[in-house]
């Protein structure tokens, strides 16, 4: 049920925290992943690591908020691969200023790469899941998606767009048997968060404390939902937003 033996699958900002992670589990359950990002030798030292552990792995380099971009990197993923099943849309970054503070070119740096990415992405990958019978799409939000923040305006803007833009997606595409998904990611311990945590003074203090599971998360806590989600096991779930955050959006 979990086996994805065959599969090809596309991760987005693949090369290192929640991305990698996810790439990995992929490839653990037999899925032949490709790291896509703007630094070539970060991307390159994933694959050998990856490969190191036995497990199929290439990289694009490409930029996922530039149109032309991203339709050479589905070009290129068809001729490497053949084929193209499942897309994890990743690709994000933050700048953690109040709205008064954000300027436009900041405003649009973040959606581009949280939202857009996702949406460019995507729109490239209909055609070959289509042509393939069956595709699975996993686009990552955030607490973000479900809560507000003084200093993330454009941050929770994105995730929360990723959310409406994952329904809508699952809807259109539901007749092709592709299933579109969101994963909220709590507070996991990665090199955004780090950053996180240096700006906004007790913020670790108010995670910890709030967060049932009593820590923070870590990338490998996200492999089990990527690998849930990319799997036959999902075909009958399709546009849910899936917390996994250690029970922090219940407490």
């Amino acid at each position: 049920m979990f086996d994805l033996s065959g599969k090809t699958a596309l991760v987005t900002g693949g090369n290192g925290g929640i991305g990698l992670a996810m790439a990995r589990g992929l490839a653990r359950s037999g899925a032949s992943v490709v790291l896509v990002g703007r630094d070539a030798a970060k991307s390159a030292a994933a694959v050998e690591a990856l490969k190191a552990q036995g497990l199929k792995a290439d990289a694009v380099e490409a930029d996922v908020t530039d149109e032309g971009s991203v339709q050479r990197l589905i070009a290129q993923v068809l001729e490497r691969h053949g084929a193209l099943h499942i897309l994890v849309n990743n690709a994000g970054t933050n700048i953690r200023k109040p709205p008064q503070d954000l300027s436009l070119e900041d405003w649009n740096t973040v959606l581009d790469t949280n939202l857009t990415s996702a949406f460019l992405c995507s729109r490239a990958a209909h055609a070959p899941m289509k042509a393939a019978g069956a595709g699975k799409v996993i686009n990552i939000g955030s607490m973000m998606s479900i809560f507000g923040a003084p200093y993330a305006p454009a941050y929770g803007a994105s995730k929360g767009g990723i959310v409406q833009f994952t329904r809508s997606l699952a809807t259109a595409w539901a007749a092709d048997n592709i299933q579109a998904n969101a994963v909220l990611p709590g507070w996991i311990d990665t090199e955004l968060t780090r950053k996180a945590r240096d700006q906004v003074q007790g913020l670790n203090e108010r995670v910890l404390a709030r967060t049932p599971a009593g820590r923070w998360g870590v990338p490998p806590d996200l492999a089990g939902i990527a690998v849930f989600l990319a799997s036959s096991a999902s075909d009958f779930i399709t546009g849910t937003a899936i917390p996994v955050d250690g029970g922090y959006s219940i407490a």
